[in-house]
């Protein structure tokens, strides 16, 4: 399926800066982050009153938080939800585009659960198959039929998928992806690049955000990111959107690497977009060598196009990962290959296993999600871009109007905001992103009733509507006022 079907083109081009004919402004007129940080301070997002706003109303959470706090390891359940600022939230509920908080506030919401919301937060779709599949049985240990109905699915949408295999996270599911190319190519090293996340497990949790002392002292070298974590002797790291560097990589490790992995689109560093025949020269030079190529679509898939980055960008990978918006919030990953690749998992050759693999609730919930998207052969995307693009340019301008160098990237079902001067190529000229003013930014939003992300990174779902977006607008507004 040809991209401009489901998405709309501007998404391949830079995204524009103060420079570009949208928001047009003169070099004498750019605000220096010095200054945007003097202009925050005599009253620009308010953040000190807009702190205070928050924590008066949210004292139920507060509360929690500090109870859980004596049980629970560091008060939440996945430690990047310690990040939100003045503390994690509590909620009671979600419907369609908004949550519902302890404390009785109602927030529209742009995080959807850091991705997995595609149809927002409990559609009926997903509620009743879930409900339905409830009476029949939790799990089974065994085998039922949304296995082979869901699997046959997904092999007429994904392009590289003649076999799927199931699992019940990201993290899972790209171990077994690079276990695959271990065993198919008999070698044990991976190229993956900088600022890419390929999940938490030790071989991959590397090189994900460093500082730039980190970079300088590393000198190429893998970068752990944590305590406890294992050697990383068979990773290879490279830069996104950095053509030479990766032939560098092969020139020095080619007989060795099983495997390149990459976020098609870096979500998350940035929402950058690999440059014009990029994705190409991966395809191109793992196959000269040998290797697989391996795309994480964990974030893409079913979110840029109904067949993820695959049908998005028209390039075809060897395996290609998926979690998130193919659950629609229910826990569940998949993993998509050719079938000379996969077969080793058919033979026994190599282990893929878990209790939990393929439960029918989750299937379930994949199934209605598919049941959703796929209609009219996957029209909805249309609306999700549209009312996405509307939302990541009418920020642009809002932010610009009020003096702020504002760039954005991606766009519409997942773009990234960012206060810096020019758009990042890779995730190093991400680190010129003023993540102090975003904070304060964020917080002005929550104060005004719309959750996001600490990180930058926005989130649409089929749940929200035009007036949705208009009213986050009108809130984007009143916090740069």
């Amino acid at each position: 399926m040809a991209r401009q079907e489901a998405c709309p083109p501007d998404f391949f081009t830079p995204p524009l800066s103060l420079n570009s004919q949208a928001g047009e402004m003169d070099r004498s007129n750019e605000v220096s982050l010095e200054s945007m940080r003097d202009q925050l301070v005599t009253g620009n997002f308010n953040p000190e009153h807009r702190e205070e706003s928050i924590r008066n109303k949210t004292q139920q959470s507060l509360k929690r938080f500090q109870r859980a706090q004596e049980s629970l390891a560091g008060g939440v359940s996945s430690g990047l939800r310690r990040s939100a600022h003045p503390y994690p939230l509590y909620f009671k509920r979600g419907s369609g585009s908004r949550v519902f908080d302890v404390d009785g506030n109602v927030y529209l919401d742009y995080g959807l659960g850091w991705g997995p919301l595609i149809l927002g937060h409990a559609p009926a779709e997903i509620t009743q198959a879930i409900a339905s599949q409830l009476h029949r049985g939790l799990t089974f240990g065994a085998q039922h039929d949304l296995e082979f109905e869901l699997s046959e699915r997904l092999t007429r949408i994904i392009p590289c998928a003649e076999r799927i295999c199931f699992a019940n996270s990201g993290t899972e599911i790209v171990q077994l992806a690079l276990r695959l190319a271990r065993a198919f190519t008999g070698r044990q090293k991976f190229l993956k690049f900088e600022g890419h996340y390929h999940g938490w497990a030790d071989s991959v949790l590397v090189s994900y955000h460093p500082t730039l002392a980190e970079i300088n002292a590393a000198r190429g070298a893998p970068i752990p990111v944590a305590l406890g974590q294992r050697p990383h002797d068979n990773v290879v790291i490279a830069g996104w959107n950095d053509f030479a560097g990766v032939e560098r990589a092969f020139g020095r490790h080619g007989t060795e690497i099983s495997a390149v992995i990459c976020e098609p689109l870096l979500c998350n560093s940035g929402c950058i977009p690999p440059e014009p025949g990029f994705l190409e020269m991966l395809q191109e030079t793992s196959r000269k060598h040998g290797a697989l190529l391996i795309f994480d679509e964990v974030i893409t898939g079913f979110r840029l196009h109904l067949q993820g980055a695959q049908g998005f960008y028209e390039i075809t990978p060897d395996l290609a990962t998926y979690a998130k918006a193919i659950g629609g919030g229910a826990p569940l990953s998949a993993l998509a290959g050719k079938a000379k690749v996969m077969d080793l998992i058919a033979s026994g050759k190599v282990v893929h296993a878990g209790s939990l693999n393929g439960n029918p609730l989750c299937l379930s919930a994949a199934k209605a999600v598919l049941d959703v998207l796929c209609r009219n052969e996957g029209a909805v995307y249309a609306d999700l871009w549209r009312r996405g693009e509307r939302l990541r340019k009418g920020l642009e301008g809002i932010l610009r109007t009020h003096g702020f160098n504002i760039i954005t990237a991606g766009g519409g079902p997942v773009f990234q905001l960012s206060f810096m001067e020019k758009p990042a190529r890779n995730y190093r000229e991400t680190l010129a992103a003023d993540k102090w003013l975003y904070s304060n930014f964020a917080l002005a939003l929550l104060d005004e009733g719309v959750l996001v992300l600490p990180d930058g990174r926005w989130y649409l779902s089929t749940a929200h509507n035009d007036e949705d977006i208009d009213t986050t607008l009108a809130a984007a507004e009143r916090a740069a006022a």
